[in-house]
């Protein structure tokens, strides 16, 4: 156990007496150092040696005058002598040292003065021997108190998952594995970061009982941890009493970690070697913040192929935690903070507050939230109790810490992550402990463990939340629940969606993430507040009117927003998701929060919204609905062919000379075919439209009746009996509707990146896609419209999402849009000719396809220029409906818009619904 600050000061004071007008480096040095160590109450011969040889830069032998491995580096010269060159000479030794025995801090004194360098933080600190006692927390390092913070890859965390894999792998082949695996390594990843923190005392107790007490070869390495691990399950009183001294001297864990009888494992030397290599770590350093999704890795061989790469950002989720309850709670703080009963009764709320996270994985959301409403708590106690600090007992120091563990809940599916869970529990509330020691001079360690994180291990959407917390005992739930899109979701997940929503019409379409949602708003009293992690794509698209139809049942309201952001922890290889956060309840907030993203990897900045709706715009809550035909008097959009050909009716260019090399007369049945990617790309493309072709002209023509008969052949193998059906017909594509006239096309699909996603016009005798839309007998007026930033501004927001890119539709996008129906004659005109200006513009360039011209890194000026030009002629077009000249934000005009359509929609006549015959009584 540490001392207490206050015997340290104590202890510094005495030292200090004593050192005061010492002078002599080589006569008293040592002694200096053995008596400073004391002053923390710790042994230096266990930590540190004197006198350590190494080589230094230029070749030449080195002899370090103290060093601790992994820690500290001292150099010790005479009263007076300049600290700037034993700092170099500190230095200097570092080539000598390998990379584990690089220390974190630097040391150089002259008996009158110390100068302490922190390498890790950059930070430096120079005083006089005389005010030791006002800097002692410079040195909490050697007191066992330091608590560290790390980056989130940082390299420690990472080596820690690779040491620990490495013993997961050697014990799973000697056919150790499963669940009896995962337990086991839990226990001993415990056992090292208490070596490192405190928790063990003398620090490394169980580093050095397996290094010095068990044999080189390994071979009773597994009964000696055997005996540790029931050592720590058994309280004192309960302990044989002959018990080895060693072992006698850890502490009473319990905490239900060391309870589960486990068979014995089994060690050889290299397998020895291993465990000592990951004892040899700074586990102290270690964050619990994220090593808990490190860990998950070990046990996934591809998973471990990216060490470091599967976690959640803190930063992303102090995104969800600070709208949700942080700032909340850092407010009502500064209001009460100078009155003690106020302040006592917020104390007393900290308390009693529960958090929840239903998918918890390894726990980072609770870990994060643990430590942020610890470290709040901290400065409540600090305000309420600071003036006793010199009086505290340590039981004084417990009783003031009214946070702990057991107020933590959560749903993990995997057994694995679950143990973690409870562990990263542990291990950030020894760390915040330390925090407290140190601020009151008291050691706090909360062992045995008497509470721990209530982390339940099942199948969330299967099981009633309320057996793991009642929903009125709930203060706030969070997380990030699997984002799993319809076609990639197993069976079971199918099965466990639809039950969620209770069958309801479309629930099939939607993403996973969508049932957690849909359980918090069964689950959630009045009073919880939720806030989710989820992709964008439920936001958009038709999956918005199917998962809010459901949440409004249960009065669900949008309480803050973030709207589309890039989620990445920036590890190599991981693909960014593109994410919204909601957060949400049933107590409706006065001002909700909406975070907007001008660039979605550059940071949030605030706005207050008057009500933030289902697409996260400050807007009326509406709900998009699937609608046939266009909201205004518009040219209905029509769906591309679908050839369903297996590409046989489709042709290259090389293809197409082909068959027309050996069967001239077939030109007339072989037509220009444009695509989505055709368009975008300037590709070319043909296609066989054999809608009016005799019979024996197909018969007589040996390349089309070969590519009739693959279509044949293609459609019969389908799994699909509409497809099979369709073999009967193989001449035609398998849905076909092509435009009588010319047209305008729309790519369904297009990048991101691009601020406008093309149109462009099309002659009727060229066949389009299905993976395009095509607007008949559109005009300019009706082009420049939809061209404008005004439609690509409701596009953005309501359309649906292939990963990150735009997903066109017609029935929720276009026929949807509010069109400036009072447009003038003067407005029309001025959108005509800024549409043509658009496709002369793009004329100038006719060897460069559309994916170029759009680009936002090679976009022409004069395009540019052109869009602007029209976006401000569309812009005035909508004046008469209530709109402005122009709109400072994009968000600005799509709530207009959806302002607008609330307008158009309510004069709309109110459709009756069909009622049903009613049948005769059965007689």
């Amino acid at each position: 156990m540490p001392l207490s600050w206050n015997e340290i000061r104590d202890r510094s004071v005495t030292f200090v007496r004593e050192w005061e007008n010492e002078s002599s480096e080589h006569a008293e040095a040592k002694t200096f150092w053995d008596e400073f160590f004391q002053v923390f109450g710790v042994s230096r011969r266990r930590l540190a040696a004197f006198e350590k040889h190494v080589k230094k830069s230029d070749g030449k032998d080195g002899f370090i005058d103290l060093f601790w491995p992994g820690m500290l580096l001292a150099e010790h010269k005479s009263r007076g002598k300049n600290l700037d060159s034993a700092y170099d000479q500190a230095v200097d030794y570092f080539p000598g040292l390998s990379d584990k025995e690089l220390p974190r801090y630097i040391i150089v004194s002259d008996f009158a003065r110390f100068r302490v360098r922190n390498l890790d933080s950059g930070e430096s600190v120079e005083f006089p021997l005389a005010e030791l006692s006002k800097n002692l927390s410079t040195f909490s390092f050697i007191a066992g108190y330091e608590t560290r913070q790390y980056k989130e890859q940082d390299p420690v965390n990472t080596k820690a998952a690779e040491k620990l894999a490495q013993l997961h792998d050697t014990l799973k082949d000697i056919g150790y594995e499963g669940h009896e695996l995962e337990v086991y390594l839990v226990r001993i990843l415990f056992c090292m970061f208490a070596d490192d923190t405190g928790i063990f005392m003398p620090r490394s107790a169980f580093e050095d009982f397996i290094r010095v007490r068990t044999a080189e070869d390994g071979s009773d390495l597994a009964p000696r941890l055997n005996q540790i691990f029931q050592t720590l399950n058994t309280p004192p009183e309960k302990r044989l009493k002959n018990l080895d001294d060693q072992i006698a001297a850890f502490p009473y864990v319990n905490g239900k970690l060391f309870s589960e009888f486990l068979p014995q494992a089994s060690f050889d030397r290299s397998m020895r070697e291993t465990l000592l290599d990951c004892c040899e770590l700074d586990w102290g350093a270690i964050s619990p913040a994220i090593f808990g999704s490190l860990f998950q890795g070990i046990m996934d061989a591809d998973m471990r192929r990216n060490l470091g790469a599967h976690y959640t950002s803190e930063k992303n989720i102090l995104k969800v935690i600070g709208p949700l309850f942080m700032d909340e709670l850092r407010e009502e703080f500064d209001k009460v903070k100078t009155q003690v009963k106020k302040l006592q009764d917020f104390h007393e709320k900290l308390g009693s507050l529960n958090f929840f996270d239903p998918a918890c994985g390894c726990g980072n959301f609770l870990v994060i939230s643990y430590r942020e409403i610890r470290l709040l708590e901290l400065e409540v106690i600090k305000r309420l109790y600071s003036k006793d600090q010199q009086q505290l007992s340590m039981d004084a120091v417990n009783q003031y810490v009214k946070i702990d563990v057991d107020q933590f809940h959560g749903i993990e599916i995997e057994e694995w992550p679950a143990q973690i869970a409870r562990v990263a529990m542990w291990l950030i509330d020894h760390q915040m402990n330390l925090l407290v020691g140190e601020a009151f001079g008291q050691a706090l360690v909360r062992v045995p463990l008497v509470k721990s994180a209530n982390v339940v291990h099942g199948n969330a959407l299967r099981l009633d939340w309320n057996a793991v917390i009642p929903s009125d005992k709930c203060s706030y739930m969070f997380g990030n629940p699997p984002f799993i899109g319809k076609s990639n979701q197993t069976t079971g997940q199918k099965l466990d969606l639809e039950t969620v929503f209770n069958k309801s019409k479309g629930a099939k379409d939607l993403d996973l993430v969508t049932a957690w949602y849909a359980k918090a708003a069964i689950y959630s009293s009045l009073t919880t507040k939720c806030g989710f992690v989820s992709t964008n794509s439920i936001t958009q698209g038709q999956q918005v009117s199917i998962l809010w139809s459901f949440l409004n049942q249960y009065g669900i309201k949008i309480l803050f927003a973030h709207r589309t952001f890039r989620w990445s922890n920036e590890a190599k290889g991981v693909a960014a998701v593109h994410c919204v956060i909601l957060g949400f309840g049933k107590k409706e907030e006065k001002s909700p929060k909406l975070y907007e993203y001008d660039n979605i990897g550059g940071e949030p900045h605030l706005t207050i919204a008057k009500e933030i709706n289902p697409y996260l715009v400050d807007a009326p809550s509406i709900l998009l609905p699937s609608r046939l035909t266009p909201l205004c008097p518009s040219p209905p959009m029509l769906y591309g062919n679908k050839p369903a050909d297996g590409g046989y009716l489709l042709l290259t260019n090389e293809e197409k000379d082909t068959v027309l090399d050996k069967e001239p007369h077939t030109s007339q049945w072989i037509k220009p075919f444009v695509g989505a990617q055709d368009f975008l790309n300037a590709g070319k493309r043909w296609c066989l439209w054999l809608a009016n072709a005799p019979p024996n002209t197909l018969k007589s023509s040996q390349e089309l009746s070969k590519r009739v008969k693959g279509v044949k052949e293609f459609r019969e193998k389908s799994t699909k009996k509409q497809t099979v059906e369709l073999a009967k017909i193989p001449t035609l594509f398998a849905e076909i509707r092509q435009s009588e006239s010319d047209y305008v096309l729309i790519p369904r699909h297009s990048s991101v990146n691009r601020s406008y996603i093309p149109f462009g016009f099309f002659s009727k005798e060229i066949i389009v896609g299905d993976s395009c839309f095509a607007l008949p007998n559109a005009n300019l007026f009706q082009y420049g419209v939809i061209q404008s930033a005004m439609h690509m501004a409701w596009t953005r927001s309501v359309c649906g999402r292939i990963k990150s890119d735009y997903r066109y539709s017609a029935s929720i996008v276009y026929n949807n849009f509010p069109w400036p129906i009072n447009a003038a004659e003067k407005h029309i005109k001025a959108i005509e000719i800024s549409a043509q200006g658009i496709l002369d513009a793009r004329d100038i360039y006719p060897d460069s396809s559309l994916a170029d011209l759009y680009n936002p890194l090679t976009m022409p000026p004069n395009l540019v220029k052109a869009h602007q030009t029209l976006d401000r002629a569309v812009d005035a077009a909508y004046v008469p409906s209530g709109g402005k000249k122009s709109w400072d934000t994009e968000a600005e005009r799509v709530a207009f818009l959806f302002e607008l359509y609330q307008k158009i929609t309510s004069l709309l006549p109110v459709e009756k619904k069909k009622s049903k015959a009613r049948k005769k009584a059965a007689v």
